[in-house]
């Protein structure tokens, strides 16, 4: 984080509870604007990298009422489906729970920056049309800084002046915890079931992904896709907002070929080679609709789309051998997600499984003819493999993905299948630290494979 003045936040306590990368991240910044900051972390080893550090780490309990904020990481609940106990304690004495975006506006707004805010929320789709959108605004020499839930943690950007753009990937679990953050332009992608957990129920995740509208004016932006059932009724209560579609006529829409709006051709899709399937075509339509309310031209906007390199773990190729692509889509942690992956290729060896998310892989039943073989790795292996075979689709339980890859290669040679898609539809923590991990390792063995048929 740098620009931001020493004394910004001074006068002002907080507590950080959750010492991971936006929490450490959250009390070197804070210190740094000179705020009083202490740290917690119910784990020993993230309480000892900060100390080591030079931050002060106590159990903040006791003082809650004398602080400014309570700064929460997102991954800890404060309401459901049990709070934590410092949350729940903030909670009684009246303590505001923050995320380190809204902090970041309250530090912008403070040094006197009238930069402008862009969030991007959505079951699926966020990260893409995050750098999407950043990769746009590069394209039209507009300055920016763009992360929160996708890369940098929002406390590590850097003051931007007056022209400047914050491009935020906001989760349900940040927008829950924002007092003051205004959206300039704020774009609900989709909605799917996911975090139900953490909100409840599908009206409680819906209702924390609208807080990304809240305390939008007339000038502002508000941009929803009408692809699925629950942002195209979400969109019939907003009727200003700007409607985006991958497949139908929209305010900004996609045939397929064609990225349009009411004056004409934005870009031409079959050139975006990093932007496959109808997902992506949304996800061009969101990134393009945004751009047009920040004020970037129609030449920025084609190149930018035309020229985007794409993010890793999403639908990336890592590797072909002998004519067979495979295809790293490890961000694909729940069924809405890798649905978006299969759609977008006629027959496909199919690495999938982990933790399932609520309703497992049953509402991909519409794409099970396009799996010429699936093979199954981690926790939920066993169920899906009922689910397949309830379907007659053919299937192994292969346990690993060091097992899956080569048999997948074996099984795409077999098939005369020139696809293997791991796409897992299944969050990764069995076996892995996280999708990033997995998708890692992923490559690792298409790449040590390759090499091996090579030698």
């Amino acid at each position: 984080m740098s620009g931001f003045p020493p004394n910004l936040f001074a006068g002002r306590r907080y507590a950080v509870v959750g010492l991971g990368r936006a929490g450490l991240t959250s009390l070197r910044a804070l210190s740094a604007m000179g705020a009083a900051v202490t740290g917690w972390d119910d784990a020993p080893f993230a309480r000892e990298a900060a100390a080591r550090e030079g931050f002060a780490i106590e159990d903040p309990s006791a003082e809650l009422r004398d602080l400014t904020a309570l700064v929460l990481s997102p991954g800890i609940a404060h309401t459901l489906p049990v709070p934590h106990r410092i949350a729940a304690n903030a909670r009684a004495a009246g303590t505001p729970i923050l995320t380190d975006a809204e902090l970041l506006f309250q530090a912008v707004r403070a040094a006197g920056s009238r930069a402008r805010f862009a969030g991007i929320t959505g079951t699926n789709g966020k990260s893409t049309t995050t750098a999407l959108l950043a990769h746009i605004l590069r394209c039209a020499g507009v300055p920016y800084e763009a992360g929160a839930n996708l890369g940098p943690a929002a406390l590590s950007l850097s003051l931007l002046t007056d022209d400047g753009v914050y491009v935020l990937e906001m989760s349900s679990y940040m927008l829950e915890r924002l007092a003051t953050l205004r959206f300039d332009a704020a774009c609900m992608l989709n909605l799917s079931p996911d975090h139900l957990d953490r909100h409840g129920d599908m009206d409680g995740y819906a209702a924390a992904k609208r807080q990304i509208f809240a305390r939008q004016t007339g000038n502002d932006t508000a941009v929803i896709g009408i692809d699925d059932a629950f942002t195209a009724a979400m969109a019939a209560q907003y009727p200003r907002c700007v409607r985006i579609s991958g497949h139908q006529h929209a305010d900004v829409w996609s045939d397929r070929f064609t990225l349009r709006d009411c004056l004409g051709t934005l870009a031409i899709l079959r050139q975006a080679r990093a932007l496959p399937g109808v997902h992506n075509a949304q996800n061009a339509a969101a990134a393009a609709a945004m751009a047009l309310a920040l004020g970037v031209g129609r030449a920025p906007i084609e190149d930018g789309i035309r020229t985007f390199p794409g993010l890793p773990h999403r639908q990336e190729m890592v590797g072909e051998m002998d004519g067979i692509h495979f295809i790293n889509d490890s961000k694909a942690t729940n069924a809405d997600a890798t649905a978006r992956a299969l759609q977008c290729y006629d027959k496909v060896v199919w690495i999938a499984g982990g933790i399932a998310k609520a309703g497992g892989i049953e509402p991909l039943a519409p794409y099970f003819s396009r799996v010429a073989e699936a093979l199954l790795i981690g926790r939920d292996a066993a169920a899906f493999a009922a689910t397949l075979a309830a379907h007659n689709v053919a299937h192994r339980v292969v346990e690993t993905l060091d097992r899956a890859v080569p048999e997948a290669r074996d099984a795409a040679r077999s098939h005369d299948v020139a696809t293997v898609l791991l796409s897992p539809a299944c969050a990764s923590f069995d076996q892995f630290s996280g999708f990033e991990a997995r998708g890692t390792r992923f490559g690792e063995l298409v790449h040590a494979l390759a090499a091996a048929g090579a030698a």
